[in-house]
């Protein structure tokens, strides 16, 4: 429980959840949608899915994360609602 809010203290990486929380990405339109290098993306990317956060799939070249299950998103949206109080 601990690793996981270590994983989402990162302003990155609720960036990435809620940008997930919304639709399949690859790496590369993460990295456009938060203005970041692709690398930096890939780490914290690396990160979500060693925790089980986020989960991925290839297709070609291309590999498309998102949120591991629906328990995440209703993490993300609890807070939200919680910092609304």
């Amino acid at each position: 429980l601990t690793e996981m809010f270590k994983a989402l203290a990162s302003r990155v990486r609720v960036r990435i959840l809620l940008a997930l929380s919304t639709e399949e990405l690859c790496v590369c339109d993460l990295a456009n949608f938060l203005e970041l290098s692709v690398s930096a993306v890939s780490h914290h990317l690396r990160l979500l899915r060693l925790l089980k956060v986020i989960k991925y799939r290839k297709e070609g070249l291309k590999v498309y994360y998102s949120l591991d299950d629906e328990h995440i998103e209703h993490l993300l949206v609890d807070a939200l609602e919680h910092m609304k109080h």
